[in-house]
């Protein structure tokens, strides 16, 4: 009782302390907001101050917790107030803290509020600077009632005691009770044991939990022998450990170099803008092993050996691609048609029909054994550990557990999965699924995808689904649904390569012809319809709509990868897009002066991340996304704990990156304001929101995200290992 009345206590101290600043806080924001939405008004009164000036103050008023506002002037004098703005709280005093000192260095106007307690109760004052051009007008002050707070303050104390009251008193019935039916039980149950019984039936589920247990947490205790970060050598020592330095053949539809021959006859290297090869190259580069990819690069038949395979990365050969061959027919119905017409659009919620043609099956089915004989062919023992990647691979996985059936197979779906009424579309759901299956785990980025998959397979397969231990039984074998987010390298090569910000700013500063005090923000994406990017610039246009303070100043770049040209979908993206960033710098641009620059073109991840480290918001706006690792990517780039995320709500990265800006990327208000909010933003604030969200993806990175698959992977060759070895002694024991 007296540790319930502790934790009542301390309960009661945390929602009282959380919610006063929740309060004040939200006072303080709505105060901003208010003056933002009468700005226009102020400034059109504020030079010839009289009825019109005290009649926009009344207006605020409309709002039942501000008791009083007052207009002040640049040097502090009195221009005009509502009747009831108290007494105590005047302009000379104010204007202290909001104006600059005389020999302060750098800009000046700042928000400052302040609580205070009046006769008739506590208040809060808000100060908010009012603005024309960057020159300074004078201040608005905003006296809030806080009574209010108070008032919901004593509901929830009281609703706290009262619940903790009920909880003691049904605690302690249920305590005594619990403990004389447990008592009587376990009597009873000694009493048997001591007259020589075993234990019954009903124990023995119970004692395989828990063995399972056991296995579970060595297992996680070696895995984390090391401790401390994930890093490429903390990986590599965790193969060693539990594959014994095996090497890991990864399929995936995506090669990590491309070799292209440039005009001149010589050849170059491109690294692909995809998500996939940005997580899974450091993995390959810390634990070698074999990347089985489609070969598309014009170049790429001459750099490889007899067997289609080259070292890569170059000058440092840590691991060796092996490049399979398509014909244009393969992949215009493998890729272009099955994979990115059907199934692309069918996990995606972004309004785009999936189209699903015979003919593009029978490919995607032919190439799926092409590459999974291609797989076969990599390994180096009967039962080696094969990363099957993403939705170009959904038959493989059973494929490769026909030839390989002691194989470890691990299927990381790296999109969003359907629910299952949206999968039923597909005219092949039960094949994509049998396909899937094969695999021993099968990894989605969260939880909620995992269910979806589990639902599907309920829904269109025959199997037994173990939800307790996120499993799926078919054909008498186990596979293991699990959520594994994905994450970027830490510390990211990258941005260690990278020139120091102030370079990165003033290089990119110089490129776009932008002025010392312009502001910048960036979007990095390939050019398709998921990524949002129409909806993107279509907020850029709402912003500078509903703030013109940021006309002429505000400038965002879109580095846009083209994609899947050949579709027809995609080329009218495109079109959509082109006209969208004409038109609004049409409407907006003058002089030297575009409020969108798009670039569409392939950019080499220095190019990107120069382009992070030089701006000073990063806007993510997916329409659905399984992770994005843009977001990852901008928060690895800023070293110098700046700029700001504008991340969208529909990203399995905003799940994590709670920090960042969140918004619906639909609502075009909402992300306006967002990036207003952004560029507005102290300095103090983007280092707490960047210094957060860094510790989360360092700790939480790649090489985390593939030793946990690893892992687990390991553990469950382990005791399939041991099962066959039991399953010989039997049938050795029946022929004796």
């Amino acid at each position: 009782m007296v540790c319930l009345g502790v934790l009542t206590y301390l309960a009661w101290r945390v929602v009282h302390d959380t919610t006063r600043d929740w309060w004040e806080k939200d006072i303080n924001l709505r105060a901003q907001l208010v003056v933002n939405g009468a700005r226009q008004g102020l400034i059109r009164h504020w030079e010839t101050p009289g009825d019109g000036l005290k009649g926009l103050l009344t207006e605020i008023l409309h709002d039942e917790r501000i008791m009083g506002v007052a207009a002040c002037n640049a040097d502090a004098s009195l221009l005009a107030e509502t009747q009831d703005f108290p007494r105590r709280f005047n302009c000379n005093e104010l204007g202290l803290h909001v104006r600059p000192a005389a020999n302060a260095p750098g800009p000046e106007w700042k928000v400052w509020w302040t609580k205070a307690t009046l006769p008739g109760g506590d208040v809060q004052v808000s100060t908010i600077p009012v603005l024309d051009q960057d020159v300074p007008l004078g201040f608005v002050a905003l006296v809030h009632d806080l009574n209010f707070v108070a008032r919901r303050e004593g509901k929830t104390q009281r609703f706290i005691l009262v619940a903790f009251a009920v909880l003691a008193g049904a605690a302690s019935l249920i305590t005594l009770v619990a403990i004389r039916l447990s008592w009587r039980s376990w009597s009873n149950e000694l009493r048997r044991l001591v007259r020589g019984g075993g234990p019954r039936p009903e124990f023995q589920p119970l004692l395989q939990d828990v063995r399972e247990l056991i296995d579970r947490i060595s297992t996680e205790r070696e895995a984390d022998i090391q401790g401390g970060a994930w890093t490429p050598q903390r990986l590599k020592h965790t193969l060693n450990r539990h594959l014994h330095g095996e090497k890991v053949v990864i399929l995936a539809n995506r090669e990590p170099y491309i070799h292209e021959r440039t005009e001149d006859g010589r050849t170059k290297v491109l690294h692909p803008a995809s998500g996939l090869v940005t997580a899974l190259e450091p993995v390959m580069r810390a634990c070698s092993g074999t990347w089985v990819a489609h070969g598309g690069g014009s170049a790429d038949r001459a750099t490889v050996d007899a067997k289609g395979r080259v070292k890569v990365p170059p000058g440092e050969e840590s691991y060796v691609v092996r490049r399979v061959w398509l014909s244009p027919e393969e992949e215009k119905g493998y890729y272009y048609g099955f994979s990115n017409e059907g199934l692309w659009p069918l996990c995606h919620l972004a309004h785009t029909r999936p189209l699903f043609r015979g003919e593009d099956y029978k490919c995607y089915r032919a190439v799926n054994q092409k590459f999974a004989d291609a797989v076969c062919e990599e390994v180096d023992s009967p039962d080696p550990i094969i990363l099957v990647q993403d939705y170009h691979f959904a038959l493989a996985p059973k494929m490769i557990r026909d030839r390989l059936p002691r194989a470890t197979v691990l299927m990381f779906w790296h999109i969003p999965w359907p629910n299952s009424e949206r999968f039923g579309i597909c005219p092949w759901r039960n094949e994509l699924l049998e396909g899937m299956l094969g695999s021993s785990i099968l990894g989605f980025h969260t939880p909620v995808h995992c269910n979806n998959f589990v639902d599907s397979v309920e829904r269109f397969m025959e199997s037994r689904t173990d939800r307790g231990q996120s499993a799926i039984v078919h054909h008498q074998r186990a596979t293991l649904v699990r959520p594994y987010p994905i994450s970027v390298e830490w510390p990211n090569h990258w941005a260690q390569l990278s020139p120091p910000v102030a370079e990165c700013r003033a290089a990119v500063f110089a490129e776009l012809g932008l002025k010392p005090d312009a502001l910048l923000g960036v979007g990095v994406d390939r050019l398709d319809y998921t990524k949002g990017i129409e909806e993107r610039l279509l907020a850029v246009e709402r912003m500078l709509e509903r703030y013109p303070a940021f006309v002429g100043r505000f400038t965002f770049v879109q580095l846009a990868a083209p994609s899947r040209t050949v579709i027809e979908r995609y080329q009218q993206l495109n079109a959509q897009i082109e006209a969208t960033a004409q038109r609004i710098n049409q409407r907006f641009g003058r002089d030297d002066y575009r409020p969108i620059v798009l670039f569409r073109a392939h950019h080499e991840p220095p190019t990107v991340f120069k382009y992070y480290r030089a701006a000073d918001l990063c806007y993510v706006s997916s329409l659905h996304d399984g992770m994005n690792l843009v977001a990852k990517e901008f928060i690895a780039a800023r070293d110098d704990e700046k700029g700001v995320l504008v991340l969208s709500s529909f990203t399995g990265a905003s799940h994590e990156l709670t920090e960042a800006l969140i918004v619906n990327p639909y609502d075009f208000d909402e992300a306006a304001s967002a990036l207003v909010m952004a560029l507005n933003m102290s300095v103090e604030e983007q280092q707490d929101r960047m210094r957060s969200m860094r510790s989360f993806v360092a700790e939480f990175n790649v090489y985390r995200w593939a030793g946990r698959m690893l892992v687990d992977a390991a553990r469950l060759r382990r005791r399939d290992r041991l099962t066959g070895r039991l399953s010989e002694h039997l049938l050795t024991a029946e022929g004796g």
